[in-house]
């Protein structure tokens, strides 16, 4: 058994940490509110901008009205983003968006580059040996478009100059405080998965209208297609942080629990080493007292 010394100090220590993790719950706290609402701003608009992009996806000779829409005939070269947290301490956040990424390309038919967004993802790729072809760590706490539109910009720019040929957004959907999901979306060139076509598909047998593009269709269509799929982009980096702080505020809560319970179990091997020492020092008086009294008994 631990001297009470020994198991005093690592009660000190668990009471720091603890102390340590209540302070990143409450800060991990304030910042998702500030995330989820942040997402709920923007999550109405850019919903509605990916659907008006399925819908100019769905147009009459869709190849035609813009590069960003062409299906290439062959497929060379893939695009990943990958969205993860500059900062640790958030559970499995960091972990599973990683994992995910690498289970759905690391056997992936075609040579993958990567976009990182987040300092955690770029040192995992970099460590498993990718090709990272650019990095964007440690944005702000509360980024705007304007932050974020550089990394759209560079990934339509690479599909435009036909560098690659898709490009897939990797990042997690924030649902709730306590379910975030690895999401794969491919950015370019625009597809529609099942559910929407569905959607879609109901809608196109009751009459589903053909835009009618005024002043121009180019004009509009250079403007809203790369603003809209960067538009995308910022949503799932919003999606991401929201994630990223629901995940840490929850495993800095059980770090916490975790912490009260065992101070409270070496707080009891305290108790108990503690009343040892004090029986011990009772029956060495009491021992040195006997001892003294038969001593002087013999000397009588």
């Amino acid at each position: 058994m631990a001297s009470a010394r020994e198991v005093r100090l690592r009660i000190r220590s668990v009471k720091n940490i603890a102390q340590v993790t209540r302070a990143l719950q409450a800060v991990s706290a304030s910042k998702v509110r500030k995330a989820t609402q942040a997402v709920n701003r923007t999550r109405p608009y850019a919903t509605k901008a990916w659907q008006v992009l399925q819908h100019i996806a769905l147009q009459p000779n869709r190849d035609r009205l813009h590069p960003l829409l062409t299906e290439r005939e062959k497929i060379e070269n893939t695009l990943v983003v990958l969205v993860s947290g500059d900062r640790g301490l958030a559970g499995a956040y960091n972990t599973n968006i990683i994992r995910h990424t690498f289970r759905t390309f690391n056997d992936y038919a075609h040579p993958v580059q990567y976009i990182s967004v987040g300092r955690k993802g770029r040192d995992l790729l970099f460590r498993a040996r990718k090709n990272v072809i650019a990095d964007f760590s440690n944005l702000p706490a509360a980024p705007t478009f304007g932050d974020v539109s550089a990394i759209g910009r560079l990934a339509v720019n690479e599909f435009l100059a036909g560098k690659v040929d898709e490009v897939y957004l990797v990042y997690t959907d924030f649902v709730n405080m306590v379910t975030q999901i690895p999401t794969v979306k491919r950015m370019l060139p625009l597809s529609i998965d099942q559910e929407d076509q569905r959607v879609m598909v109901y809608e196109a047998h009751h009459a589903l209208p053909t835009y009618i593009y005024e002043p121009g269709q180019r004009e509009i269509l250079d403007e809203i297609i790369p603003r809209f799929t960067a538009l995308q982009l910022f949503q799932a980096i919003l999606e991401s942080q929201a994630s990223e702080h629901a995940a840490r505020m929850v495993a800095m809560k059980n770090a916490t629990d975790n912490a009260t319970e065992l101070a409270g179990a070496l707080q009891l091997e305290y108790n108990k080493a503690r009343q040892q020492s004090i029986t011990n020092e009772m029956l060495d008086i009491a021992g040195g007292a006997e001892a003294l009294a038969q001593a002087r008994a013999a000397e009588a």
